[in-house]
């Protein structure tokens, strides 16, 4: 099997399947989207958080060297992307809905299976892919929340919009848990488990009711694709620069890039869902962009040979 074909049949169709099923639930039933996002953010991402983080295994030297590839490569994410927003001069909600569709991107249920198949389930670059998952698992509800309330509110009104979240709490609690070694009781973890599990179904759903409900219209086709560009093409350009620099070689490397090169995470619209901020430029995206990394992924995985 090609990985054009395992990308396509692995994770394009069944996210597709996932987002028409809430296409057609929202047609059919009228879906209240704001319950749906605040189950995600309340409920469902809290409980994943927390068992991703609890159950995370990796060395204190892969955590180091993948947290500085990490701040290098955002830095310079970053940049490219506040300077595309002033030089089209966007305004209003635009510029963080589109900061958001280029700098959260799909680290879980689409990286981690196409990590398994490039290394051929190698543990060493698996555990790069999961410090990068737990990073980009935290990033929307903190960095995301205030960037799209700071806009709105004064710097502390943004700062206690993002502490009325329970991500903010899960993580120390779940880090100073495994750390210490404290146990979680069965009758409590399993549920849990439960709940985490059913993170991408509600997100998928979550994103395929709001694709059901909005006009789609052409008005902003041209700055959908301006952010698949960035996400497709210049992430994993900008991953390449950043293991160079940093001098990086070898499966490292490899895993590093490969973490780029994935298209937009469902928590851009799940945060612009929630706080109302271009939910329509968000859920096409997400969509668009899943869709054509069928072809830019191929092109990086051939790539990274070289590294």
């Amino acid at each position: 099997m090609t990985i054009f074909t395992h990308i396509l049949l692995n994770n394009v169709v069944p996210l597709s399947i996932m987002i028409g099923l809430g296409v057609a639930l929202q047609r059919a039933f009228k879906l209240d989207i704001r319950t749906l996002s605040k189950l995600n953010f309340y409920f469902f991402s809290p409980a994943m958080l927390f068992t991703m983080l609890y159950e995370s295994t990796f060395t204190a030297d892969t955590a180091f060297r993948t947290l500085l590839f990490f701040v290098v490569f955002y830095a310079m994410l970053m940049a490219v992307v506040e300077l595309f927003i002033r030089l089209r001069g966007l305004k209003e909600g635009m510029p963080s809905a589109m900061r958001n569709s280029v700098i959260f991107y799909n680290s879980a249920n689409f990286a981690i299976p196409l990590n398994q198949l490039v290394f051929a389930s190698n543990p060493f670059t698996m555990s790069i892919q999961l410090i990068i998952m737990v990073i980009q698992s935290l990033l929307p509800n903190t960095f995301g929340i205030f960037t799209i309330n700071a806009r709105k509110m004064e710097l502390k009104q943004a700062l206690k919009v993002v502490f009325t979240f329970p991500a903010i709490y899960v993580v120390p609690v779940a880090l100073l848990m495994k750390g210490f070694d404290v146990p979680v009781p069965s009758p409590i973890y399993t549920p849990l488990e439960y709940i985490a599990q059913a993170f991408i179904a509600t997100a998928l759903l979550t994103l395929g009711a709001q694709l059901g409900n909005m006009k789609w219209s052409l008005s902003k086709f041209d700055l959908v694709f301006f952010s698949n560009g960035l996400r497709l093409l210049v992430s994993p350009a900008l991953g390449f620069l950043a293991v160079w620099l940093l001098g990086y070689e070898g499966l490292l490397a490899q895993a590093l890039v490969l973490s780029c090169a994935v298209p937009t995470s469902l928590s851009s619209v799940l945060l612009a869902v929630e706080f109302d901020n271009e939910p329509d430029f968000a859920s096409q995206a997400v969509f668009t962009s899943t869709v054509f990394s069928i072809f830019t992924v191929t092109i990086v995985i051939a790539l990274i040979g070289g590294l």
